[in-house]
């Protein structure tokens, strides 16, 4: 499991497209699979699952991305799982990092 948060500003619909659209284009296995969306006293936040197939791992992860916004305060974290290979210890989670890698580098252009 990998995990990265950072807290951005900008418009919450607007980041929300950004981030959906580059994760989605950062890879050709990439999809889309679920979300929940929550609004209350002008907060939003909204959950998106996404997976993909990873080379190295021979199999599928996830990526959970949450997006809270404030006005224009925004607070991004991107949790992945699922590129382990091994029974009972964690080895060989290159996938995941890779999968983060992608909202990290997109974190970082926003």
């Amino acid at each position: 499991m990998a995990k990265f948060e950072c807290t951005l500003q900008g418009d919450y619909d607007q980041a929300l497209s950004y981030f959906h659209n580059g994760i989605l284009n950062g890879s050709m296995s990439a999809s889309f699979e679920e979300e929940s969306y929550f609004q209350s006293a002008g907060v939003r936040v909204t959950v998106r699952v996404y997976e993909r197939y990873s080379w190295s791992g021979g199999n599928r992860l996830s990526m959970t991305l949450t997006l809270v916004g404030d006005g224009e305060r925004l607070f991004l974290s991107g949790i992945t799982a699922g590129g382990s290979q091994a029974l009972v210890f964690k080895i060989n989670t290159w996938g995941e990092e890779a999968f983060l890698d992608t909202l990290r580098e997109l974190a970082q252009r926003w």
